[in-house]
């Protein structure tokens, strides 16, 4: 009797079910029956649609005039090609040589495009010359510390770094979507206290990642990091390390491995090191550097045009035969003489320039000029174009300087408006005079025109 009266109930609810089955499909088909042939959307409709533009018409966006082509004669300061590799003869002709052989190459993830010969070859160099265990490149500098970062630290991840990082390392944080503690710009001070702050708050504990992201010299500022503190910190409070060498590679060190060889710092103790090919080498692209198990996870996602690639390694060939661009030789005489022209530059020539101060290190072929008598008063604005008609006017007179380029609504701790000045070299004692004069009567002349 039971059983009798369950199936009774099911029935029931199974007859309840497909009466609203029945109701609702009766509902849909009068609906669409009745629905008007010139509601329907026609072909003839969607060629007569015009959309509503993304952005009006009307607006006008202000850019920063293109510099265009630098003439040869002009002495470059805006380039950062701090060795003058990149206008040798013998350096240029292997280029030429290499896109002839391999083209110019695709440029994807090693995993859709594949590795060959010269991925490898300039790979095992460059972990030779770095004194690491491996190496992966990349093809564009920028894209490398960009991807670097979100590779390793991910959302729920903690990341410290200095407020002055540039761009590109900024993007990176944010594409890793994990919690960001920006310092004062080299306050190591300042860093200690973020982190007790949250060991205190057990922010950092055994569940969760952190890293702590620096450059060994700062693009937007010129100064170097206090590279033995933070490895100091980083070991108390079980951070990784990833540190951008770019400007640092074939710059400071007595041979050119940067400011790990510089301060004496074993490599081991930075997790990961970051560098571009774009500057000391006169290339185009990046590498990450580090230990076997660091480097294999990023090697999927490398990639890097044949050609440039090939360019690089024929350089580092010709070194090895003993040829005098000699940037992975022992003490090499080219990265002794930048350092020696940096120290020069900031020692004596930029201290004598009355309309302008300058930040940077001794040993930092960057530096950044800012006008001494503007203060706060001008804004960010008036401040950029004033810089620009200074750079026009010493381009006028055969000196090439640049204005930096900041994207300022998106920019974390947006420096300042500046001429940055790079050391290469080809500037002589007699040159430094010169620019130092030309930039001092610019400022003069601007003033009053401006």
């Amino acid at each position: 009797m039971i059983l009798m009266d369950i199936y009774d109930t099911a029935s029931w609810w199974t007859l309840v079910i497909a009466a609203q089955v029945v109701v609702g499909l009766t509902y849909f088909m009068k609906m669409r029956k009745s629905k008007k042939p010139e509601d329907r959307l026609t072909q003839q409709k969607l060629l007569e649609w015009k959309p509503l533009p993304l952005v009006p018409d009307d607006l006008t966006v202000p850019e920063p005039p293109l510099m265009g082509k630098i003439n040869e004669k002009a002495l470059n300061l805006g380039a950062t090609s701090f060795l003058c590799l990149d206008q040798e003869p013998k350096i240029m002709e292997r280029a030429i040589q290499a896109l002839h052989k391999y083209g110019v190459g695709s440029c994807g993830p090693r995993g859709f495009y594949g590795t060959i010969d010269v991925h490898l070859e300039l790979e095992e160099r460059l972990a030779k010359f770095l004194q690491v265990e491996e190496t992966c490149v990349y093809s564009y500098g920028f894209s490398t510390v960009a991807s670097a970062i979100p590779a390793y630290a991910k959302k729920g991840d903690i990341i410290f770094a200095d407020e002055k990082v540039w761009f590109a390392i900024q993007k990176g944080i944010d594409a890793s979507r994990s919690t960001v503690r920006y310092f004062r710009h080299n306050d190591m001070q300042d860093l200690e206290r973020q982190l007790e702050l949250a060991a205190w708050k057990k922010e950092l504990n055994p569940k969760r990642r952190a890293f702590l992201v620096a450059e060994a010299i700062y693009l937007n500022t010129g100064y170097m990091c206090p590279l033995r503190k933070l490895v100091e910190l980083a070991r108390r409070f079980k951070l990784r390390i990833i540190l951008d060498e770019s400007l640092s590679i074939g710059v400071i060190g007595k041979t050119g491995r940067g400011l790990t060889e510089h301060l004496n710092v074993p490599r081991d103790e930075i997790d990961l090191i970051v560098g571009s090919l774009e500057h000391s080498f006169a290339s185009i692209g990046g590498f990450c550097a580090g230990s076997h198990y660091i480097v294999e996870h990023q090697r999927l996602s490398g990639s890097c045009p044949r050609g440039r690639i090939a360019h690089s390694s024929r350089r580092e060939t010709d070194v090895e035969r003993g040829g005098r661009l000699c940037l992975f030789v022992a003490r090499s005489a080219l990265t002794l003489a930048l350092q020696a022209l940096n120290e020069r530059l900031r020692a004596s020539a930029l201290y004598s320039l009355y309309h302008f101060s300058f930040s940077g290190d001794v040993y930092s072929p960057v530096k950044h000029l800012y006008t001494k008598d503007e203060g706060n008063v001008l804004s960010y604005d008036i401040k950029m174009e004033f810089l620009r008609n200074i750079a026009k006017y010493c381009m006028e007179r055969g000196v090439a300087v640049t204005v930096s380029a900041h994207i300022k609504d998106d920019e974390l701790s947006c420096p300042e408006p500046s001429i940055r000045i790079v050391s290469t070299l080809k500037l002589n004692d007699v040159l430094i005079a010169q620019i130092c004069e030309v930039l001092d009567k610019a400022y003069i002349d601007c003033k009053i025109l401006g």
